[in-house]
């Protein structure tokens, strides 16, 4: 079976959605970020020494993540920066958006453990900007985030018993 991958910006749900459906499935659950914090700390002191350096880990765990199989994976929001994370991912994966508007991202947003949101909601503008295309370029399936964390869960469970 393949992974259940999860995309989409800093906020849209991916970790909390990703934990429910996998309870759901009853199939286990991976988040990339955890991963790498397991591994080489927290991403907070990880991005002092530059976003590449961090990036670079990023794509070496999800290569090690990716190459698993029957489990959901939640991604970090910038997962899409590097098209060989989005190869290694939809090579045995199943690649879903969680699609929340923008207003919803700002209102909704914790940013104190999140590095390139500490400049609040305008920083979070201009990442939408620069990664929304990106996101709806490697999504198989497209989740309206605007709902009811219920009706997203039961979206992206529904979607996934149709498509894999």
């Amino acid at each position: 079976m393949k992974n259940l991958v999860l995309i989409g910006m800093p906020g849209s749900g991916k970790t909390a959605v990703g934990k429910s459906v996998a309870k759901q499935l009853m199939v286990s659950f991976v988040d990339i970020d955890t991963e790498i914090e397991k591994g080489y700390g927290k991403i907070t002191e990880i991005f002092k020494k530059g976003e590449p350096f961090f990036r670079d880990i990023e794509t070496a765990v999800t290569k090690k993540i990716a190459a698993g199989c029957g489990r959901v994976v939640a991604t970090g929001g910038g997962v899409v920066l590097r098209e060989e994370n989005m190869a290694y991912l939809k090579k045995n994966g199943v690649v879903f958006f969680l699609d929340r508007p923008l207003d919803d991202l700002v209102a909704g947003t914790e940013i104190e453990d999140r590095p390139l949101l500490k400049q609040g909601a305008e920083r979070l503008r201009e990442l939408y900007e620069a990664r929304y295309g990106l996101y709806r370029k490697y999504a198989d399936v497209v989740i309206d985030g605007s709902k009811s964390f219920g009706d997203v869960v039961a979206a992206v469970t529904k979607r996934w018993e149709e498509v894999r």
